[in-house]
């Protein structure tokens, strides 16, 4: 049996196609990013047919590069961007407007609305979830609302409501699978983690058809076959899950109390809490880590909106670097940012803020303040943020003893080091830093056989390099402080 496995690694600006073996070795890799559409101020779009092209172009590419048949690949994991809302055409496929992408703030008002009704609580105790954009329910119904004849379509059950991964898979297998599985359902605002069931109360405050909504599979389930006409053969779609699950996954954080942050475009951290969900009292998000076997896991999580995208703001915005690799070398040989702070709230602050109004700012500049503060600073406040979502876990009453962090900032190691400095416990890194690609490896194979268990899994995980906390606590402390200082003056919400 064949024991390559391709993972399907569709994010927030690139989509990527992976190969692994059975060991977790990576084989051969594409990637290609697609255009990122800001229509207004706070919306943030993307063009769901370029995610679908992107997404075949790199999965053929990653193939062709490792000189395979498509008939040598054992299955497919699907991970994804969660949230992200995509609304297209029963039997045509064709979206009826742009994905509507998770760092949108398009509906916070609405949020507003419905918090005001009473509304908020219902959402957490059901999903997990606190009541606001981020999520999918409120994108779909401002689509129902907004597309010409969209809600009357829907209606008849005509359109079909899914987060990428979902679309993905719907066009993989020309139509015939419309699922998804229990994590990405459980950031749609519209399921019971309890239950695991589509909550109808919630699709009736939201006025949501539920024939629109996708089948919720185990992450380790038959989702179909992708169709020989995009891959070159009929492969076995066997793993799906979020991205952040997936680097869960990825990092073999099996027992209640792993965590593992990753970081990307923006950053998250989820602790592992077990069969039982904790609810949180500071503003962090109960949701399903996976579920294999009809077995939920779930987990503690905290968002943060933008850490990597602050780097390509850097890069393409404000034209600071022109590279990000530039990022590494300036902090290094400028390890302080001189009492700079940038908060980079550029749509509104996530976890534990939840505050949808507030803006971007760099703080603390004076006449002496140089392009490398602003870098150093840039970089800082990804490990402030990671501190901010740590402190609120320690409030709820779970604290990690250990972090590990994979994603593309942190193969910078003076980032690794920042962090481990600023949230005062061991930060491990990886061997394999791609967890999230291979965490759905991981899914496909269990599906298939190449894995018999989790432990077999866990056995697989090695790591890169270990960053023990180095700066004095009280250095560290007044850092901290100062940050807090500076998340202070942006916000609209107290």
């Amino acid at each position: 049996m064949s024991k390559y496995i391709l993972s399907i690694d569709q994010g927030t600006t690139s989509s990527r196609a992976i190969i692994f073996n059975e060991k977790s070795e990576i084989l051969s890799v594409a990637q290609q990013e697609f255009t990122q559409f800001f229509p207004e101020d706070g919306w943030v779009e993307h063009d769901p047919e370029e995610i679908w092209q992107s997404t075949l172009g790199v999965s053929r590419e990653c193939i062709e590069k490792l000189g395979v048949q498509a008939s040598e690949i054992a299955a497919i994991g699907i991970t994804n961007q969660r949230e992200t809302t995509i609304i297209w055409d029963k039997l045509t496929g064709q979206p009826i407007y742009n994905a509507i992408v998770w760092q949108d703030r398009r509906t916070a008002e609405f949020c507003t609305e419905l918090e005001e009704r009473g509304l908020g609580q219902v959402v957490t105790k059901k999903t997990g979830l606190l009541l606001d954009a981020y999520f999918s329910a409120t994108k779909v119904r401002w689509l129902l609302d907004n597309v010409d004849g969209a809600r009357a379509r829907a209606e008849r059950g005509e359109l079909l409501f899914g987060t990428v991964d979902c679309f993905l898979l719907w066009r993989l297998t020309n139509g015939q699978s419309h699922k998804t599985d229990a994590s990405n359902a459980s950031r749609t605002m519209l399921f019971n983690i309890h239950s695991q069931e589509w909550d109808k109360e919630l699709l009736t405050e939201l006025s949501v058809p539920e024939a629109m909504l996708p089948e919720v599979e185990d992450c380790a389930a038959d989702f179909g076959f992708a169709s020989a006409e995009h891959l070159g053969a009929e492969i076995p779609i066997g793993g799906i899950a979020g991205d952040q699950q997936a680097a869960l996954i990825g990092q073999c954080c099996f027992e209640p109390g792993m965590t593992k942050s990753t970081y990307g475009t923006g950053c998250f951290v989820i602790m592992n809490t077990g069969e039982k969900p904790v609810e949180s009292s500071n503003r962090l998000l109960t949701t399903v880590g996976y579920r294999l076997n009809g077995k939920v896991s779930y987990g503690l999580e905290g968002s943060i909106f933008v850490a990597g995208a602050a780097v390509q703001w850097l890069r393409d915005g404000i034209k600071l670097i022109s590279d990000a690799s530039e990022t590494e070398a300036i902090a290094t040989s400028h390890p302080s940012s001189n009492g700079v702070y940038l908060v980079p709230a550029f749509t509104g602050l996530g976890a534990p803020y939840w505050d949808p109004g507030a803006r971007g700012g760099i703080l603390g500049l004076t006449r002496d303040s140089s392009i490398e503060d602003i870098v150093t600073a840039t970089l800082l406040s990804v490990c402030y943020q990671t501190r901010d979502l740590l402190e609120a876990m320690a409030k709820d009453g779970v604290m990690p003893t250990i972090l590990r962090v994979d994603g593309g900032m942190v193969a910078n190691s003076w980032v690794a080091q920042g962090l481990a400095d600023l949230v005062r416990i061991p930060v491990d890194r990886p061997e394999v830093t791609e967890t999230t690609a291979l965490g759905v490896a991981y899914l496909a194979g269990l599906q298939v056989g190449i894995y018999d268990s989790l432990e077999e899994i866990s056995s697989q995980w090695r790591s890169e390099r270990a960053f023990q906390p180095q700066m004095a606590q009280n250095e560290s402390n007044l850092l901290y402080q100062g940050w807090q200082e500076a998340v202070s003056r942006v916000r609209t919400q107290p």
